[in-house]
């Protein structure tokens, strides 16, 4: 195990900075996921804690040593490409062994830490074949066990299911759990798949331009976000958000949402704001204090639930239910502590 801080980093590119003053503390054996939109930052972040891209500003250390003039394969970091990145020419076994090769580990130590790694993620019976008879899957797996025989301290993975089919993916998400489970160790890993995010993650970085939007557990950063686009982002499909006109405001405590005057406790409202609803936190029956009649436009029925696309007035409203819909008009409904609130800059209210 080790743990790991990234101290005030910075990166430009020319004239574009990608990350911005990037601070985090990872503990040991934590398994970090960095999410957000293509562009923010995420790979670059990867590419300089393996030492694969330099640092404009900042520190990283490893087990509080710094490790920003160190060597990629001198800094005990292994990272996992979304590519596989296989030699075609070398069989399994010579993958997996090519980086201990370099190293000059002694060939009985090499044979013991490719034997283990294989028999760890269960491809044994692969070690003779060729990276093209392998399947996607197969050569993830086998990208990883490469990474295991350095034993590092770190691993990094960059978006390594992306190129896997659904069910693939659902699979090689327990897998790697489990091998993180069993290993204990730090992984830092890359995805734009909030499910991989949500299910593998003990905390969640929430990346927007370089910046750190929010830096919490699963639970905390599905239900307590701290703006808008961390709110959008988590969750499928994404918040409703709604916003509300100055206008539409009646004194400190009181909107009018729907057609209707809704007064919320403990809150003071001034300028114009937004509120925010979870699809899934809205019912199809009228059991809530907040009701709304909407028009039906159209039903996503995927099996086990059904996403259902409506209008209120000008507001598009996205709801997630089990129940069958028949009708193309509907009363809705959600309870007051369900709502969420942002300022006009979109941060949270409450």
């Amino acid at each position: 195990m080790a743990s790991i801080e990234l101290k005030n980093i910075e990166k430009s590119f020319g004239t574009n900075k990608v990350i911005n003053k990037f601070n985090i503390k990872i503990n040991d054996g934590e398994f970090i996921v960095l999410v957000g939109p293509s562009g923010c930052g995420k790979s670059t972040l990867l590419r300089m804690i393996s030492g694969l891209e330099s640092i404009d500003i900042g520190e990283i250390y490893l087990d509080k040593k710094l490790i920003n003039n160190l060597i990629p394969s001198k800094r005990e970091i292994a990272m996992v490409f979304q590519s596989y990145a296989l030699y075609p020419h070398m069989n399994v076994f010579e993958n997996m062994a090519f980086g201990l090769k370099m190293e000059k580990i002694p060939k009985s130590e090499i044979n013991q830490k490719v034997i283990s790694a294989a028999a760890t993620l269960q491809i044994e019976d692969l070690l003779e074949r060729k990276p093209k008879q392998l399947s996607g899957g197969q050569r993830q797996r086998v990208a990883i066990g490469r990474a295991i025989t350095r034993s590092p301290k770190v691993f990094l993975f960059d978006e390594p299911l992306s190129n896997l089919d659904a069910a693939l993916r659902s699979e090689m998400r327990v897998e790697i759990s489990k091998l993180h489970k069993k290993m204990n160790s730090n992984i830092i890993y890359v995805t734009h798949d909030q499910v991989e995010a949500m299910t593998l993650a003990d905390r969640i970085v929430v990346l927007n331009k370089g910046n750190i939007e929010q830096y919490g557990t699963p639970n905390e950063i599905y239900s307590d976000p701290n703006n808008i686009f961390v709110a959008e982002f988590i969750g499928s499909p994404k918040m409703n958000i709604i916003k509300i006109n100055k206008e539409h405001i009646f004194n400190s405590n009181t909107l009018f949402l729907f057609n209707k005057k809704i007064t919320f406790d403990n809150l003071k409202f001034k300028d114009e704001i937004y509120i925010g609803i979870r699809p899934e936190d809205i019912s199809l029956r009228s059991n809530n204090e907040i009701q709304v009649d909407v028009k039906v436009d159209l039903v996503e029925n995927l099996g086990f639930e059904k996403i259902i696309y409506s209008k209120n007035l000008e507001n598009q409203i996205i709801i997630k239910s089990s129940e069958n819909i028949d009708n193309h008009s509907l009363k809705i409904s959600f309870s007051k502590d369900k709502v969420l609130f942002f300022d006009k800059d979109k941060n949270r209210i409450r």
